[in-house]
């Protein structure tokens, strides 16, 4: 018998660890939990992303997934942010007047610089459930279709100041145009929502305002968020040949450029309205209650009610789609 030596020992166990590593990475990368919030769907917790391609935006933060080839690219101007004619601030209404200076006020809301370079959210007052209202458009009607916002990573960072209501929210959506009751099939997207308290949430808008369907991956997966950064990500983007749609949110919770999956759900179907048919069916949409966003929208907004928040770095990257993906839910 012919006995192995030293160098061949050490040897061999450098290819079987070279073997071993990737597969234990993979272990360790899969999901580990289910979390449920009482009556509100699904989602998935995931420890450790396997999506993180080590590539970093403009801001220095970390990718999940990479642009695509020739994938339209924006990132807030942090210098003077209305003076970018693709970004507008509004409460629901139209852009502010004032759009070439960093600091504008308007009936449209406010936004303030601040001493660190952020910028601080003052919403339109409204009465009801959508006081202190901001929506921070980013339009590609510009372009073609083909440039329109479908399958994106949206990123920022987010420090809220106050909140008026428990249900104050982050809420950042896509896939759909303007959203008013004057156009209501405009009004389509998948909305990716951070509370206050710490929990996320992903919601469906078939049409506005009466196609809403309700929560899924409604989890709470962090302390409050009040008075401290966090970082924030939604992604969305179609699987299945274009039959179905992933949605993924991560969390920097640390505000130091680690991110972690939170949420990870699938809609293909099934997740209907919960309007009755009589008002779901009277904007004449011609789509089904259950109907699965798979378009490309011109508009991705930045939204919240209920709250005034600071933000840095905002960005939406239209991103190149996993050609295979595991379903989680």
């Amino acid at each position: 018998m012919r006995l192995i030596t030293l160098s061949q020992r050490s040897l061999l166990l450098l290819v079987i660890s070279s073997m071993l590593i990737p597969v234990l990475y993979e272990s360790l990368s899969t999901e580990t939990g289910i979390g449920t919030r009482a009556g509100v769907g699904i989602g998935t917790v995931q420890a450790i992303s396997s999506n993180n391609t080590g590539a970093v935006d403009k801001f220095g933060i970390t990718e999940i997934y990479p642009t695509a080839i020739g994938g339209r690219e924006w990132f807030i101007n942090m210098s003077s942010p209305l003076s970018d004619k693709n970004f507008s601030l509004s409460g629901g209404g139209e852009k502010s007047s004032n759009a070439t200076l960093a600091n504008a006020t308007s009936s449209s809301g406010q936004i303030i610089r601040q001493p660190d370079g952020s910028y601080q959210l003052h919403g339109v007052r409204k009465i009801g459930k959508y006081d202190f209202s901001v929506r921070l458009n980013v339009n590609a009607s510009d372009s073609s279709q083909s440039r329109w916002w479908k399958n994106v990573e949206m990123t920022g960072y987010v420090k809220v100041i106050n909140a008026t209501s428990d249900n104050a929210a982050i809420d950042w959506y896509a896939r759909g145009g303007l959203h008013t009751s004057s156009s209501p099939c405009q009004g389509v997207a998948y909305h990716g929502g951070l509370r206050t308290e710490g929990s996320v949430f992903w919601q469906k808008e078939i049409w506005h305002p009466g196609g809403y369907t309700d929560y899924r991956g409604d989890i709470n997966v962090t302390n409050s968020i009040l008075g401290r950064w966090v970082g924030f990500k939604v992604i969305m983007f179609n699987i299945n040949n274009d039959s179905a749609v992933r949605l993924q949110t991560y969390l920097d919770d640390s505000a130091s450029n680690h991110w972690k999956k939170v949420v990870d759900v699938v809609d293909n179907g099934s997740w209907y309205a919960i309007a009755p048919d009589d008002l779901f069916y009277s904007a004449n949409c011609g789509r089904s209650r259950d109907y699965v966003i798979l378009n490309a929208g011109p508009i991705a907004t930045f939204r919240s009610d209920n709250m005034i928040w600071d933000f840095k770095d905002l960005s939406i990257r239209e991103i190149q789609a996993p050609s295979s993906v595991r379903s989680s839910t």
